[in-house]
């Protein structure tokens, strides 16, 4: 039990709700850490684009890995034990990053603190597990709010950098998430529904891969959740070397893609609650391809000779149209992050820990590849829009499949509904 005997289920899963949300915040920000003090630390040890990009990611790499173990041991042990120990184990190498000074020790702490990001796993099963049907779609879009410590990392980790250091910021984090760990401990409740869960084995948890659904979802995925966490830990980079901010400014303008995503998923989740997931997540697919599409068009010199001389056009976004698609795509992702979910806890509702580990690890993949690929087509091209480039083609690829998979199903059910009807 918690803090206090406390009859009401409601009551009850509303704390579990509020508590599973804070540290879910609280990891995310120290997940994506990287990309603000990674950015000092490129410049302490002369990295190239590529290895800033294996830098900020590498954390995402054991966040990534560790979901569908974390899901597995959810759904057999419950959520709120496995979520503790989760957490605890992060304090320590977060601690250290501070005092790391070469590249290996980066990489290697940041391989341990990536754990944090398996958070989501624990955090999103255990959730569902507290409500109905009705209201699932919902509180998964708030918990996965928690998605906005992102922000936090870029609204916090500048100030902390400028005023005292790098050095200070995994520091400063150890001690908030000490705070979280036993917050989180007083305030959540053992899950009714652990004992129905604990005899299933790894081998009945692991059918789900034989679902050709479950890889559809986790394509869907890798796009909304591998994209936004790709861009979180590169945008501040981003604004940095395409328009020439500093790096306080850099991450604030990082922020509103960044924030709004994250907040957005509750309502998200309440339109997939009432108008279906399918349409939330195809509406999703299109904003995002006009959106990257125009994003994608790297600033550009056109000289046209004309008969009384050379005109010279430039041409490319500006800082607040980039900014406002920016903010536009991350609105898009935040729906299709609860979307997405929400056809995982309508078909998957008796092992959604271990299907949303897998459909998570998607996700986190996604976010580990990105930066690495986008450092690395940076070096190669110099075109800093060529990450949007990127991420268009993978859209474009996503709903052509969504189209000739979902989408059939959908017409042949609103046929069916309408000669019922």
């Amino acid at each position: 039990m918690g803090i206090a005997v406390i009859n009401s289920p409601t009551t009850q899963a509303n704390s579990v709700l509020a508590a599973n949300t804070m540290a879910f915040t609280a990891c995310f920000a120290v997940w994506v850490m990287f990309s603000v003090i990674g950015i000092p630390i490129k410049e302490l040890l002369s990295l190239n684009n590529t290895q800033f990009g294996i830098l900020v990611a590498t954390p995402i790499l054991t966040g990534s890995l560790f979901r569908l173990p974390v899901g597995m041991m959810t759904d057999r042990f419950g959520g709120r034990v496995v979520y503790f120990i989760l957490l605890l184990t992060v304090l320590a190498p977060l601690w250290f990053i501070g005092s790391a000074t070469q590249y290996w020790q980066f990489l290697t702490l940041g391989l341990l603190v990536g754990v944090a990001g398996a958070s989501f796993t624990v955090g999103i099963a255990y959730t569902s597990k507290w409500f109905d049907k009705k209201h699932q779609g919902f509180a998964m879009g708030i918990f996965g709010a928690g998605n906005a410590g992102a922000a936090i990392t870029n609204f916090v980790a500048p100030v902390i950098v400028l005023n005292y250091g790098w050095q200070y910021v995994p520091k400063f984090y150890a001690i908030a998430m000490t705070v979280v760990v036993i917050l989180y401990w007083m305030f959540t409740y053992t899950d009714p529904d652990h004992r129905h869960a604990s005899s299933v084995t790894i081998k009945q948890q692991l059918q789900v891969l034989k679902d050709p659904k479950v890889w559809k979802y986790m394509q869907y995925y890798s796009l909304v959740v591998g994209g936004f966490v790709g861009l979180s830990l590169w945008m501040t980079k981003y604004y940095i070397n395409e328009y020439g901010f500093d790096l306080k400014h850099a991450a604030l303008l990082g922020a509103i893609f960044v924030l709004p995503s994250g907040m957005i998923r509750a309502l998200g989740g309440w339109f997939s609650d009432k108008y279906g997931a399918y349409k939330v997540t195809w509406w999703v697919m299109w904003v995002s391809l006009i959106c990257l599409f125009f994003m994608s068009y790297p600033q550009t010199a056109l000289l046209v000779k004309t008969t009384t001389g050379e005109v010279k056009f430039d041409i490319g976004l500006n800082v607040w149209v980039f900014t406002t698609l920016l903010f536009t795509l991350g609105i898009a992702w935040g729906f299709g992050k609860a979307s997405v979910f929400k056809f995982l806890a309508d078909e998957y509702p008796n092992n959604i820990g271990v299907v949303s580990g897998v459909v998570g690890l998607a996700g986190g993949m996604g976010g580990f590849v990105l930066p690495i690929m986008f450092g690395a087509l940076i070096d190669l091209t110099g075109i800093n829009s060529v990450i949007f480039m990127l991420l268009y083609g993978a859209t474009g690829v996503s709903l052509i499949w969504m189209y000739f998979t979902f989408g059939k199903d959908e017409k042949s059910k609103n046929i069916v509904n309408s000669v019922h009807l």
